[in-house]
């Protein structure tokens, strides 16, 4: 297989997101060469495209990259606008140059190295690949009976921006995860008239509890043994929210804490939608029976006539898509099992991909220093 000489390096960085930009500056410190691939043409991409309200949920002292804290003008939770802004100046100040419009379509070990190539036909070799994709590569569509003959507008949330095309409509959001509890939100707060399907008991914890955020209390909650942090954190939950299921929302027996350590599931956290929920203005609905024309069915044969739909049912990384042999590195999500990992695939790397109730980027700034730590042993 021919490698062109310049296309050979050290480590190849796959994403300049977050993840791609925190190990790719701890890279630069260590004087440890690398090529960073992006398959779109800036950096943070899906920060530039998420939807407009979007805000960390994370405190900003919590949500950095490595070396650069945030401008101290900076909102305590800082919007996604300026999170691009950060990122864009991050990669300015490191020089990190990206290859841009490169989307990687396959990753295989070949004589102790590893082949990397990109969709223009491109080949990189190097010793290490830091997979910096993140659990959220690509969008989650379920099906649906009949799903085929609604008439209405059905968008997954990766494509919405903000509710202003929605006013006045009967707009059903499917899933309660952060991103469909939020958009319930927006849709209200842009006249719209929102249902959310809820098709399982959700795991909710307030962004803030008597002042204080739900990630510093995490914090605080994981130096206790694990009985205790999740007996506290049931009790914030059950003062915070009460009993739900007057309004149709039940709430998991686990405690929050339980769900993200056993399940690598972070909970909802609640920014307002409970409280449109109790005073009515967000009807809560079960699963999903069947689609018609101008309405849906739901499991308590409540028909209900609706003019849009969002389906906010997540994403998957789905890396098998594009890392050969795979299967063995993943868990049953599909997402990789550890940062580093080893035996034959000894040199690959995944980092964004811990959904830590600490925060995601908390997680990056953590294991991008593990990440770099073994390259370095390598030298």
């Amino acid at each position: 297989m021919l490698v062109n000489e310049n296309n050979s390096n050290n480590t190849i960085i796959i994403g300049a997101g977050p993840a791609g930009l925190a190990v790719a500056a701890r890279l630069k410190k260590a004087n440890i060469t690398f090529i960073m691939l992006e398959q779109s043409n800036n950096v943070g991409n899906s920060w530039h495209n998420h939807y407009d309200r979007l805000h960390l949920h994370t405190v900003q002292k919590y949500s950095t990259l490595p070396f650069v804290d945030f401008p101290k003008d900076y909102p305590f939770y800082v919007p996604r606008q300026k999170l691009v802004e950060y990122m864009e100046n991050y990669a300015k100040q490191f020089n990190i140059q990206a290859k841009f419009n490169q989307e990687v379509i396959s990753v295989k070990k070949e004589n102790g190295k590893w082949i990397t190539k990109t969709q223009t036909g491109e080949i990189f070799s190097s010793y290490n690949v830091v997979v910096a994709t993140g659990i959220n590569r690509k969008p989650f569509f379920p099906s649906w009976e009949g799903i085929e003959n609604f008439k209405g507008k059905i968008v997954h949330s990766k494509y919405y921006k903000n509710g202003k095309d929605y006013k006045g409509k009967k707009v059903l959001v499917i899933g309660m995860g952060n991103t469909g509890a939020e958009l319930a939100i927006d849709l209200y707060e842009h006249g719209a008239i929102p249902f959310i399907s809820v098709r399982e008991n959700v795991n909710l914890i307030p962004r803030d509890f008597i002042g204080l955020p739900c990630q510093t209390s995490a914090f605080m909650l994981s130096k206790f043994p694990n009985w205790m942090g999740d007996f506290i954190g049931l009790r914030v939950r059950n003062i915070s929210f009460g009993d739900l299921s007057p309004y149709g929302l039940k709430l998991r027996q686990k405690a929050p804490l339980a769900q993200v350590r056993e399940e690598g599931k972070v909970p909802v956290i609640d920014i307002g939608t409970v409280d449109l929920i109790k005073k009515g203005q967000v009807k809560v609905l079960p699963g999903i029976k069947k689609f018609s024309q101008d309405s849906i069915l739901f499991f308590n044969n409540e028909e209900i006539k609706l003019d849009a739909v969002l389906v906010c049912t997540g994403y998957k990384s789905n890396i098998t898509d594009f890392i050969e042999d795979a299967e063995s590195i993943i868990d049953a999500d599909g997402n990789p099992k550890e940062i580093c990992s080893s035996n034959k695939h000894k040199g690959l790397y995944f980092l964004g991909f811990d959904p830590r109730v600490n925060g995601v980027l908390w997680s990056i700034k953590k294991d991008s220093e593990i990440i770099v730590d073994e390259i370095l042993k390598k030298q």
